[in-house]
């Protein structure tokens, strides 16, 4: 499959930043400095992504799905810190495909800069979102907010949170909450690839009723889940491909006994079935970016499950395998590498590892719940 015209446009852009804003040096700096460079987002919104999947009436550009997962590509191997996945994709998606006043008082927010976090998991649950335990009461007009939230992906940095809480009459909902609100406790944290996370606690946290987003809200959430699915699959075939890359380059560089190492036909076999381990991966993506609009619910469902358990194979086998061909400097903190490899770890994880993607697709398989 072949990228569009406008998707290339759009990775040339982003590619031109990346290599004038987003060196590794610049990015461990960041890292240093808290994960969130104001200026480096400002860059991001001119180029447009915030926009990106924001309705015209909106002010955005209200592109395909598969755009913002090519970008995520595409900023894969700068292993961006910046809330592109969280605010750009997930947020955003959500709010546009939602009704209600919420998302028509926020959407303009967000294509101009605006950031927004999901607040989908709470703890000891790990990726199962099933029956939130954040509960929402309806009083004085509006609705109370009760309950904690656990990974939320920059949480510390959005003006706006997406709480996934069940409703009085025990169905789920979606409720926009400002993070300033009265009663919301935030603790913010870096996770293993430097990315920022934060716990969040609501204590009687009220908003209007308008805050409640319209429409079904599991349908909402299914949708959510599977599109996060599909963005992390996308954002780790980029950092494969950068990883794979610079191991080549490794091979083709580093003498030993006079030779190079890719003389070894031993590692240049080893080389050759990461490139197939990608190479399958990027089609399973491509695939997934481009019926995400298009399949029915229980398709797209078993399509995900089964794209992320093979995207989260290639993975394990490139991260560990990239690795091993450096030799020990491949876990150096100087080598963007090593945060690659972080990245790819995390990647497997998110939202449930390949084994328990297998099983989710085996039970879309069959009929049971997923």
């Amino acid at each position: 499959m072949e990228a569009t015209e406008q998707q290339r446009m759009l990775g040339d852009s982003l590619l031109r930043f990346t290599q004038r804003e987003y060196g590794f040096e610049q990015r461990r700096r960041a890292l240093r400095e808290g994960g969130f460079d104001p200026a480096r987002w400002q860059s991001l919104c001119e180029l447009g992504l915030p926009a990106l999947l924001v309705p015209r009436e909106h002010g955005g550009l209200q592109a395909p799905l598969a755009d913002a997962l090519h970008a995520l590509e595409c900023l894969g191997p700068a292993l961006v810190l910046e809330p592109v996945l969280g605010s750009c994709v997930l947020a955003t998606r959500l709010l546009a495909r939602a009704g209600g006043p919420a998302p028509a008082q926020w959407l303009a927010r967000l294509a101009e800069g605006a950031v927004a976090a999901v607040a989908l998991f709470e703890p000891g649950t790990g990726f199962d979102h099933g029956a939130p335990g954040c509960s929402a009461r309806a009083e004085a007009g509006g609705w109370v907010l009760d309950g904690a939230k656990s990974l939320v992906l920059q949480g510390e940095h959005a003006q706006l949170l997406l709480i996934w809480a069940r409703c009085e009459d025990g169905g789920p909902g979606w409720f926009a909450v400002p993070a300033t609100a009265p009663g919301l406790e935030l603790r913010a944290y870096g996770l293993l690839d430097g990315q920022r996370a934060a716990d969040v606690r609501l204590r009687g946290v009220r908003v209007e009723a308008a805050a409640r987003l319209h429409g079904d809200a599991r349908q909402l959430a299914e949708e959510l889940r599977d599109l996060w699915l599909a963005a992390i699959c996308s954002d780790a075939v980029g950092v494969m491909q950068a990883a794979l890359d610079a191991t080549v380059a490794h091979l083709n560089t580093r003498v030993q006994f006079g030779r190079p190492l890719a003389a070894q036909q031993v590692l240049r076999h080893a080389a050759a079935g990461m490139w197939m381990e990608l190479e399958q991966a990027r089609s399973m993506a491509w695939l997934a970016a481009r019926q995400l609009e298009t399949a029915a619910p229980a398709q797209r469902a078993r399509l995900l499950a089964a794209v992320k358990s093979r995207v989260g194979r290639a993975c394990r086998e490139v991260s560990q395998g990239t690795v091993q061909l450096h030799g020990g400097i491949g876990l150096s903190d100087e080598l963007p590498l090593s945060h690659g490899f972080k990245r790819l770890s995390l990647a497997e994880l998110w939202l449930g590892d390949s084994r328990q993607q297998l099983m989710r697709y085996l039970g879309t398989q069959t009929g049971e719940p997923a």
